[in-house]
């Protein structure tokens, strides 16, 4: 055996450093593999759990109810939503009338909830409104000022109502109820007999 060797040494060392060449490669140098990437998901870990992101959602608009009298083709009750303005609620009523005053409604006004959209005809003459022949919350048809819905301004164009008294009567109604008469106008302050004859032909509660 060791003669063996001896002849063939040359070869048993080849043998063995091509083994140990073998041995490094395959542990050592042997390119590594890259790990997939995986996509992260769209969602979102609180306490533990996943939740889902959900859209945004947008709100509902108000439904809003007016009351349209006068120079329209279908006068009535009407739903609108907040933001119209008279212009689409006089067409949702089938439009003006044949001998509507269109000079003085103001069709861009906005429209508001429980209020009275009064189109006056040519020549009509109402008395009361704040804004003549365009739409009033405190109106009905006869001209005359509600003193249960009217604003300041509405309550202002009646004679002797300034904004202190037109406030004080706004503030009766909130911290009282409602007017339940006419007369029960004189029990504000700075609104007499004098005063109130002047006002009864031009006031309402209904």
């Amino acid at each position: 055996m060791k003669e063996w060797l001896k002849e063939n040494k040359l070869y048993v060392f080849g043998g063995t450093l091509l083994l140990v060449v073998m041995i490094y490669y395959y542990w050592f140098a042997r390119p590594s593999i890259p790990l997939p990437v995986t996509e992260p998901n769209i969602q979102e870990a609180t306490s533990g759990n996943i939740v889902e992101q959900q859209p945004e959602q947008q709100d509902t608009p108000k439904i809003i109810m007016i009351d349209i009298k006068g120079a329209v083709v279908k006068p009535g009750v009407y739903e609108a939503t907040e933001g119209e303005r008279v212009h689409d609620l006089i067409e949702r009523a089938g439009g003006l009338s044949e001998g509507a005053d269109s000079t003085k409604i103001n069709f861009a006004m906005y429209v508001k909830d429980e209020m009275i959209l009064y189109i006056p005809a040519v020549g009509e003459i109402v008395e009361g409104l704040s804004e003549p022949g365009s739409a009033s919350t405190g109106q009905v048809d006869n001209g005359k000022v509600n003193l249960n819905t009217a604003d300041a301004t509405e309550l202002e164009t009646l004679p002797g109502i300034g904004p202190s008294k037109a406030a004080a009567i706004i503030e009766y109604r909130e911290t009282s109820g409602p007017f339940k008469s006419i007369e029960d106008l004189q029990s504000i302050s700075g609104i007499g007999t004098k005063t109130f004859e002047k006002l009864k032909e031009k006031i309402t509660i209904d």
